[in-house]
């Protein structure tokens, strides 16, 4: 009995599918237009959600490019600086760092044969490769010894040794900085377009020999290395402390890594000016202070003075939360068009109820069921999002590789994939139920009437 009963339902769903498949195909062009709303709207989630997930990528790539566990302490204001001597102090009192260089940048006139060039160069010690992650292409890192004697040596970015040499490999060959001749010892791996801040078309040197060629003492920042990720936590906290006690001692204001004092009863601190003459400018009074410094980006003495501690390892938490928001914003966004898809369906199923009175009238007559009318107009309305949702999915992989041609970064999310089909089945069933309902329940006499 149980068999019997069993192989009807198998029969009735069976004829239940088919007289879906046939409903929709005797009105193929409103079913079609049905069809194209939902693909809308899958496309665009699937669209949008893949763009939004391809700028996030990208972001997090530029930021983890710099090095993981880095810290860094920056001069932001132009008559703030570093004395070249502070990195190895601060190295000394933090112990949570495990490595430190000063860093000088600048924009030189580069000449290699008949090849003059401005480039940018960046000076930094013997830890640089350490700090920022930093492989070698082809020869080798320059030495502490290098460091201490200013020796004339550099390293070039990728895309620099390639322009310039041809392919062939620089190592050895010596070119000229601002009319002095550097030998060039290696060849830095390649980072990327856009990423590790350009390292591929930067030459990199000794911080001593760059403050020699760019004609400057000044160190605008210091990059520190922590072995671990709470190491940069804990790196910050140490730095932020460490820091506005320089600047607040006692009340006073000193410049950071030199010497200060207090006139008048006013604050004030060292800066340098055209390179040998030493002069003081009042600074702002002492502001209390914010927190113990433990957040990844602390401001020392409030928002606009001069002087951050950055952990990159929040800013790439931060960058990382805020694309996740926006990739989410803009697939709510094309969310909305799959409602809208779903109210299609809904009309669509509603007009065929109208429409197909007789034929309902008819089954019922015969003795169909109830269940067997909601069952084949639900299989209708789950047929039209189904093909929607496939042909969407299509469409909008489609477009991502069309973005991705003309420059912008994508990525194919699964996720939202597999959100915008279940949205798209899910609205299908959601908004052909009522139809189904209403078509069901019409009186066999009154069916027949209507027809």
């Amino acid at each position: 009995m149980k068999k019997d009963s069993l192989g009807s339902l198998r029969v009735r769903l069976w004829f239940s599918m088919q007289m879906a498949a046939h409903g929709i195909m005797s009105n193929f062009l409103r079913s079609a237009l049905t069809v194209l709303g939902v693909t809308i709207g899958v496309a665009s989630v699937v669209a949008l959600m893949g763009i939004g997930e391809g700028a996030r990528v990208s972001v997090m790539d530029q930021f983890e490019s710099l090095g993981s566990n880095v810290v860094v302490v920056k001069a932001s204001k132009t008559n703030y600086y570093f004395a070249p001597s502070y990195a190895v102090e601060l190295q000394e009192r933090v112990p949570t760092l495990s490595a430190v260089t000063p860093v000088v940048y600048g924009n030189v006139n580069m000449k290699w044969r008949r090849t003059k060039t401005k480039v940018d160069v960046l000076g930094v010690n013997e830890d640089f490769p350490f700090i920022r992650d930093q492989g070698f292409a082809a020869g080798q890192n320059f030495t502490f010894l290098h460091v201490e004697q200013r020796a004339p040596v550099v390293l070039l970015g990728s895309n620099l040794a390639s322009k310039l040499m041809n392919g062939r490999s620089p190592v050895g060959q010596t070119i000229s900085i601002n009319g002095l001749d550097y030998r060039i010892l290696g060849v830095l791996a390649a980072k990327g377009e856009g990423k590790a801040d350009g390292i591929d078309d930067k030459i990199v040197m000794p911080y001593t020999s760059a403050l020699k060629v760019l004609n400057t003492k000044k160190i605008p920042e210091i990059w520190g290395k922590a072995p671990d990720t709470n190491s940069v936590e804990l790196s910050v906290v140490q730095l932020s402390r460490i820091i506005r006690k320089e600047l607040r001692l006692d009340g006073n204001v000193s410049s950071v890594g030199g010497g200060g004092d207090m006139e008048g009863g006013e604050a004030s601190v060292d800066v340098m000016v055209d390179g040998d003459i030493m002069i003081e400018e009042p600074m702002p009074a002492p502001m209390p202070d914010e927190g113990d410094g433990s957040s990844g980006s602390s401001s020392l003495l409030g928002e606009d003075l001069p002087v951050t501690v950055t952990s990159l390892n929040q800013m790439v938490q931060e960058a990382d939360n805020a694309n996740r928001v926006m990739t989410l914003l803009l697939g709510g966004i094309a969310a909305v068009s799959l409602l809208v898809g779903g109210l299609g369906i809904m009309n669509i199923m509603l007009v065929a109820v109208t429409e197909r009175t007789g034929e309902i009238g008819v089954r019922r007559a015969l003795g169909a069921r109830q269940s067997d009318l909601i069952i084949q107009f639900v299989l209708e309305a789950i047929y039209l999002s189904a093909i929607g949702a496939f042909l969407g999915v299509v469409f909008g992989v489609i477009g991502l590789g069309i973005f991705d041609q003309y420059g912008f970064h994508t990525a194919v999310n699964a996720a939202a994939i597999q959100v915008a089909v279940f949205m798209a089945i899910g609205c299908g069933l959601i908004f052909g139920v009522y139809p189904a309902v209403s078509a069901s329940s019409i009186p066999p006499v009154e069916a027949l009437r209507r027809n």
